[in-house]
């Protein structure tokens, strides 16, 4: 199984970006996780095999949207109003079995590069 996340970049603070994260295989639950320097890698959203149940981070709700294309192997992250907290390198993961806690980074055994994403004041 293959991860590749794309989409970082620099943005201003209140701008929008959006991540992208095509997987190989079979579909499973996807998500996406960040690390900013100096801290503990951390949850950020998650979507069932399905995209019919989605998790967020209470700290990026109503600004993030995580969304997948099962007909093109990819989930989407799409992050408006960002924030400089938000700077970090992002993440993505993907399961290999169903009925898992898909907010847990036990969870996946799978994992993409990362994408940096840089939000500048």
């Amino acid at each position: 199984v293959q991860l590749q996340a794309s989409g970082g970049g620099l943005v201003q603070a209140g701008g929008s970006l959006r991540l992208s994260c095509e997987a190989s295989g079979k579909n499973y639950g996807m998500g996406w996780f960040r690390q900013a320097p100096g801290k503990e890698r951390e949850f950020v959203a998650a979507t069932s095999w399905s995209g019919s149940t989605t998790y967020y981070a209470d700290s990026v709700k109503g600004r993030f949207t995580i969304s997948r294309d099962n007909a093109k192997n990819t989930v989407y992250l799409q992050m408006k109003s960002l924030k400089l907290e938000d700077t970090a390198l992002y993440y993505c993961s993907k399961a290999k079995v169903y009925g898992i806690d898909l907010t847990q980074e036990a969870s996946y055994p799978y994992w993409g590069q990362g994408t940096q994403v840089t939000v500048s004041s």
